[in-house]
């Protein structure tokens, strides 16, 4: 498949420019992609099962119930079958979602608008400036391709499969109950539609299995934590992150606007408002209910979540519909003007690897 293989080697590129870099200071580049950030805490999930936490303050407690099973899952299931350790096994799992999640995304934007347009959604959402991502021990390439593959099935109607695919993207991180939500407004639009005929069991069981997964491990840790219901809540906000209709966000973006940050804060918000504009164009576009309200629910919960403001753009990785239009317009662009479509590929591209590499090597900034 091209997209395939387009995606594969600008994220290969990407790699190659990340090793550059990490050489260039002294670090290994495969540390860096196995072992960042939240990549760590994962990696502890898949090796010793939760209950690690870490107190830096009463107000401030971080636990590894924060993050969601699933990942953790897949890197124990392949350390426990092959010779692989865990930080090999984590980037093997990520590179073979981040394959499969291409393939879902050029399914869904075939189904829409054609092979020359699912191609070049491909190609763009693996040249965004958080496509490093892609490359790393993170969840977002597991998301990714759950959520594309249950969009997919939403759109051919086959709902025991979305129903699934979505429980199943509950399970791999906080913001996969988006793919869940898709699937619940799809099947109730598809219910209002056939008011007065029968709707197939099929599509409730689709949509009961739906919220399963989310839901499932959300009340899980509220048990061990005591409070059913709130526990995980209060395990996010022990973190810093909780949904506080974006005053948090709006409180950052003063900081940044009066006083100034470092260079990836700018860049975050610059990608948070062109997710803004890309969702109103998606919507102009009279793109499928199922894509409007999973690409919304990411969008609503980046700008809506205080704490973490430069892992805002990295939440919204996931959500390539938004990407749609770009690519429409690029493929309009290609056929009337080749060359101007090649330099906008050539200066997205340009703009991933290196600032790809800069935010794992140089930044110092969570990802």
């Amino acid at each position: 498949m091209t997209a395939l293989g387009l995606f594969a080697a600008a994220r290969l590129i990407g790699i190659t420019v990340l090793a550059g870099t990490a050489w260039a200071v002294g670090k290994h580049p495969l540390a860096l992609l196995a072992r960042s950030w939240d990549s760590v805490w994962y990696l502890g999930i898949a090796a010793h099962g939760y209950g690690r936490t870490v107190s830096f303050r009463p107000t401030v407690v971080h636990s590894d119930l924060a993050f969601f099973p699933l990942y953790p899952a897949l890197v124990r299931a392949v350390t426990a079958l092959t010779p692989l350790n865990a930080s090999t096994a984590g980037l093997l799992v990520s590179w073979l979602a981040a394959a499969a999640a291409a393939c879902g995304v050029y399914m869904v934007g075939a189904r829409l608008h054609g092979r020359a347009v699912a191609t070049t959604l491909v190609l763009v959402w693996g040249l965004l400036p958080h496509s490093v991502v892609l490359s790393m021990a993170y969840t977002e390439p597991v998301l990714t391709a759950f959520a594309a593959w249950s969009l997919y099935a939403v759109l051919t109607e086959r709902w025991l499969c979305a129903g699934a695919l979505a429980a199943l993207a509950g399970l791999a991180r906080p913001n996969g109950f988006a793919v869940a939500a898709a699937v619940l407004a799809a099947a109730a639009l598809e219910v209002w539609r056939r008011r007065g005929r029968k709707v197939s069991h099929r599509l409730w069981t689709g949509a009961a299995l739906a919220p399963l997964g989310w839901g499932g491990y959300v009340l899980w840790v509220g048990r061990r934590k005591g409070d059913p219901l709130g526990g995980y809540f209060e395990v996010q906000r022990l973190w810093g992150s909780r949904f506080d209709f974006g005053a948090g966000s709006l409180r950052f973006v003063r900081h940044l606007v009066l006083d100034g940050e470092r260079f990836v804060f700018p860049v975050a918000l610059l990608i948070v408002a062109s997710g803004v504009l890309l969702f109103a164009l998606l919507i102009a576009d009279r793109a499928p209910l199922p894509l409007l309200v999973y690409s919304g629910v990411l969008l609503l919960i980046a700008l809506g979540g205080s704490g973490f403001f430069e892992s805002k753009p990295r939440f919204l990785l996931p959500a390539f519909p938004l990407l749609l239009p770009l690519a429409r317009a690029l493929v309009r662009t290609a056929r009337a003007r080749p060359w101007h479509a090649t330099l906008v590929v050539g200066a997205l591209a340009g703009l991933s690897f290196a600032y790809g590499a800069y935010l794992v090597v140089i930044a110092h900034t969570p990802l």
